[in-house]
């Protein structure tokens, strides 16, 4: 990992360590980086994104009379929407990311210009969470600035790496995926009524899995939070079909 990457990547350090912790994850092998493609939080949002936009296809679904043609404009709409918001998303993904590697470069830029070592201190130190930071001695700031400034590779612009696109194309899968489990009983069950109320549960199931998983990210009461979810899912999928979304 280069020193650019090193020094952003501190914005997404958890806390909950000593203060030793901080440069022993400075890399031994400065080419090579250890952070995911995609966090957890950002899968279990593009997860949610994609369920609720199939939902205000399928929840707006009329099954009274409804045919076969109906059916498959319906999967047709909701399978188009979802791949075009993928590509959206992923195209956020990128322009965050693009961003972020620009951001590194000039913090770390801005690290080895001054000539204070106190301003540069204040460099690191706003790059770091508060809580990390007040654990932190003079001396530990001053080691960590002697370490980037001994990191080499510092590029001259920011651009997209191989995991940046991979991690798009991860953003992209994710939304479309999302859109299948709630869409294939339409495909799978002629019975337009039923198919609906399968396609129902499975939307609880999965909007349920979802706030379980982020209560799990964020440390509070997983179950309950799954609760939250299908109740917030359900609004949010509510305000959308009455907005004509």
């Amino acid at each position: 990992m280069n020193a650019w990457l090193w020094f952003n990547s501190t914005m997404r350090w958890e806390v909950g360590g000593s203060s030793r912790e901080v440069w022993d994850r400075m890399p031994e092998n400065p080419s090579k980086s250890s952070r995911r493609l995609l966090e957890p939080m950002e899968r279990i949002s593009e997860v949610l994104f994609g369920l609720i936009m199939v939902l205000t296809y399928t929840c707006s679904f009329s099954v009274a009379g409804a045919g076969r043609e109906e059916v498959r404009t319906m999967l047709v709409g909701a399978l188009g929407c979802n791949l075009a918001w993928g590509m959206i998303d992923a195209v956020f993904y990128l322009m965050g990311s693009f961003s972020a590697f620009g951001q590194g470069i000039l913090k770390l830029r801005a690290l080895r210009q001054v000539a204070s070592p106190v301003e540069a201190h204040q460099i690191i130190a706003d790059a770091l969470p508060p809580l990390l930071v007040s654990v932190l001695s003079t001396a530990d700031l001053e080691h960590m600035r002697q370490e980037l400034n001994r990191l080499p590779n510092l590029p001259s612009r920011p651009r997209l790496r191989k995991d940046d696109w991979l991690g798009a194309l991860g953003v992209f899968l994710i939304v479309v995926l999302a859109t299948f489990p709630v869409a294939i009983p339409f495909a799978l069950i002629s019975d337009a009524r039923l198919a609906l109320r399968v396609s129902n549960g499975i939307a609880i199931a999965m909007l349920f899995l979802t706030g379980y998983a982020f209560g799990r990210q964020a440390g509070h009461r997983p179950l309950g939070m799954g609760l939250a979810m299908v109740f917030l899912g359900s609004v949010m999928v509510a305000i959308t079909i009455s907005l004509g979304g």
